[in-house]
This record gives C-alpha cells, structure tokens and sequence, in this order.
C-alpha cells in the first residue's frame, strides 16, 4: 500500500503549521462541523459561484464542493515556494521572448526546434516583436504538488489563460464569514490585495504611448464561458469595464471601446479568451468572440494584451520537461522546485516504456487541461489500458506520462467526518515591472476516498489555503 504524505503529521506528532487546525478539529463538535459546512454550501450559492460543464449536456452550471478544513502552510515552506515560482515563471518568460526572437535555446540544443516550432500553440505572427516591458506571462497558475515535508513538485505550467483565482477569494471571504475567531487568532497572511496587485501588474504594462492613466478592461467570451463568473467577478474588484468583442472597435490601429458617451481609448486588454478567437482577420476568421484589426493593433504597440499571444508554447505538457533546462540557460541558476520525471511518447524509447508500464503511469495529451483526456494507470482497467495503448501507438506526439505521485492529503470534512484527501495548490504568479505573488493560491481536493484528480470538472472540490506569517 502506497503511503502518503499527511500535512498534519501523524497520530504522534503534529506538524507545526497544523497545530492550529488539529486542535480547532479536536473542539469543534461534529454536528457543528456539518452546519457550518451546510452554511458554506448556502452562502456560495447565494453569492452564485458556480462553474459549466458542458461535455455531459443537460444544466452546465454547478457548485463547486468547499471544504471548511483550511490547508496550511508555514512562513519558511511558503518562502521556498515564492521564490521557486519566481524563479520559474522569470525563466518561463525569458524563454517565451527567445522563441519569437532569437531562439538561441533551440540553437543551443537544448530543447527540440521541431517541438516549438511546429508546436500547435506556436503563433509566427508574434515572431520579433517585442511586448511591453518584454513580459509575456503576465498572469501565471503554477500547479504545485507535494510527496513529503521537503519536496514540492511543479505538475504543471499555465501560462495562456489560467483560472481559479476567484474562488481563492472567495474561499477566503467564506471563512472569514464562518470562521472570524480563527482567523483572528492567528497571523494568516492575507488574499484580498490580489485583485489591487493585478491591476497594478496591467497597468505596468501599458504601451509606451500611452498618456495617462492606462485604461484596463477584461476581455471575456461572454456569459456563456465556464468561468464567466469569475471574469465578472475579477472586473468588479478591479473596477474594470467587462467587454466582450463587440464592445471593442478598432479605427487606425486604436483600440476603442464603445460607451454611451462614445468611443473611449483601450491601453490594456485582459484577455480571458484564447489566442484562435481573438481576431478573425489574423486567426480563426469564423470567430465571432474577439474583435477585427485587434492583432494589428497589439502589433503597432497601441495596445497590450495579458497574456500575450502565443504564451500556450510555454505550458505545452511537452515542453514542461525542458523548463529545468531553460532556469539554468536564462538564468545561471539549479531550479528551486523540481519537476515530475516525465516521458514525451513522441520519443520511440519513451514510447516503449510507456507502453510497458501503463499500470503504473499517468498518461495526458500534451493540450489536454480539466482532468480530460488521461489515464490514471493504476486505477484503470486493463481495457481502459488497451484503447488508451491504441491512441499512444497512433498519435504518440499527442501525449506524455509520468509516475503516479504519492500526493500529500490535508484533513477534509466529507460525509462520513474529518478524514484525509489529496491536494494540489495553484498559487498565482503576476508579472508587471517585477514578479508578485499573493501569500496562498487555490487548494483543489480530490473529494472522492482514494481519488487523484482534483479537477472540478472532474468531481474536486477546494478549500482555503492559509499561509502563517510567522
């Protein structure tokens, strides 16, 4: 039997961080527990946080489960974390701008030409030219998992659009509302500057002719996107005008947005809709989601958008092996955080080792997200394992696999009471003039006994991530 990683510690020893939680759990009756959960579930669908499946048909919308059991984390294992996200998400856009420049990684051989270059995610349109401040990843998700009290891994990169940083907010907010007394008693670093920081960060980036204060607005694909609420909920916070693409008209290479006193200027875009949908006069001319000429505009240096086109090359799954490889080559540096050992099956040994251990590895597509498209090997069926072997032979560069990770679990209230669930954490990176992290991220929990995946799409559920500041 595999064995796990408690955060807490063990039936002999509390670690120091969960002390706090351990006797707060040991106090708390358990009918109390269950009403307060009860009161969480009441209070975030009053507020109306919910997010859309679409795959499964019927009503898209559902709550997202919330776990009143906050995660923590000590001062010193944040320290290691800021600064290994620094570190990576610095190197990750240092690669970004080569790429479209010179490309001297690939010519250095340190990470495949063909694997960038005929990468899919890969935008020529953005080739020698330079965004604001050079900053590409703008906002980053960065999905950290751990094994055992020393080492955290990167599970992977996100870079284009990441999301889930609203119910960081809330899930702060809602314990704040049922807890205030815990909380209080103890030096929790807080959350709620994240969307001041943000603003900041896009504001930092304007272009350089801009005159003034920059004007900011979200971009969205409208009501109808999976995280629609939290791109209305962010633009409230950060008192943005919310815009979808008709909103925006762009006259000599100006980006404009239509008010009801007239068109007024756009400096900075915050763009929640991917790089194909954006402009149909440079990309997918059957978008009706973003708006004609906005490319152009970006290109002339009259407008930014956060992120920057073309970042989806920097969390393709299989370019993640390289990252490693890209902080000691941009930055002189041995990387901070460490990667999960991962196989690229578009290599033939890689493949072959694949292909001979299916029982014990996870397998993704290198564009899958949300939990879709992967085999969990050793909880799959030896069926399940024969198709998935059929689309490794047929489309080997479509996948990579890694070992199954002993993910570390935090105590959960479920059903049955208290008990341990696996964790990941997303902690949001924003790049303006400089790296900032808020204290924290999104904790997602594998609500199912036994269960890796703590997507929400795929049945997790999330809880309060507390970072003690001394």
């Amino acid at each position: 039997m595999t064995a796990f990683f408690d955060e807490t510690g063990d039936a002999e020893r509390c670690r120091q961080p969960y002390e706090i939680v351990r006797h707060w759990l040991a106090d708390m009756p358990q009918g109390l527990l269950a009403l307060k959960q009860r009161e969480a579930e009441l209070l975030f669908r009053r507020i109306g946080i919910t997010f859309a499946v679409y795959a499964e048909g019927g009503d898209p919308e559902r709550l997202i489960p919330f776990d009143i059991v906050p995660r923590i984390l000590g001062a010193a294992e944040w320290d290691l974390l800021s600064r290994g996200l620094t570190q990576r998400v610095t190197a990750l856009n240092a690669f970004l701008f080569d790429v479209y420049h010179d490309r001297e990684i690939l010519g250095a051989g340190h990470v495949p030409e063909a694997l960038v270059l005929h990468n899919e995610s890969f935008r020529a349109e953005m080739q020698g030219f330079d965004p604001p401040q050079r900053v590409y990843t703008h906002v980053a998700g960065i999905d950290i998992v751990r094994t055992d009290a020393d080492d955290f891994y990167v599970l992977e990169d996100n870079c284009r659009t990441p999301s889930g940083v609203s119910y960081m907010l809330e899930n702060r907010e809602a314990m704040l509302r049922l807890f205030p007394d815990l909380i209080g008693r103890h030096p929790v670093a807080p959350v709620s500057n994240y969307p001041e920081e943000l603003r900041e960060a896009l504001a930092a980036v304007a272009p350089p002719n801009c005159a003034g204060e920059p004007n900011v607005v979200l971009l969205t694909p409208g009501a109808f996107n999976s995280a629609y609420y939290e791109h209305s909920f962010l633009a409230d916070e950060m008192g943005l005008e919310l815009v979808e693409g008709v909103d925006l008209r762009v006259v000599d290479n100006i980006v404009y947005m239509r008010t009801t006193e007239g068109l007024k200027r756009v400096d900075v875009i915050y763009r929640r809709i991917d790089d194909e949908y954006l402009d149909p006069l440079t990309f997918k001319p059957e978008s009706m989601l973003g708006t004609p000429g906005l490319f152009n505009a970006y290109r002339a240096g009259n407008v930014t958008l956060a992120n920057a086109c073309g970042t989806g090359i920097a969390d393709d799954k299989s370019v993640y092996p390289y990252v490693p490889k890209m902080i000691e080559f941009y930055l002189g540096q041995k990387p901070i955080l460490k990667n999960v050992p991962t196989y690229r099956c578009a290599d033939r040994d890689d493949l072959g080792y694949v292909l001979d251990h299916l029982h014990e590895l996870v397998v993704k597509e290198t564009h899958g997200s949300g939990g879709y498209g992967m085999l969990v090997g050793p909880h799959a069926t030896n069926a399940e394992r024969a198709v998935f072997a059929g689309k490794l032979r047929a489309n080997p560069e479509g996948y990579i696999a890694q070992p199954t990770l002993a993910l570390s679990t935090c105590p959960t209230f479920v059903e049955s009471g208290v008990a341990p669930r696996h964790v990941d954490l997303r902690p949001f990176v924003l790049y303006g003039k400089e790296v900032r992290i808020v204290p924290g991220g999104l904790t997602r929990v594998a609500m199912r006994e036994g269960s890796l995946v703590v997507n929400s799409s795929q049945g997790g559920g999330t809880k309060d991530t507390w970072v003690l500041e001394r």
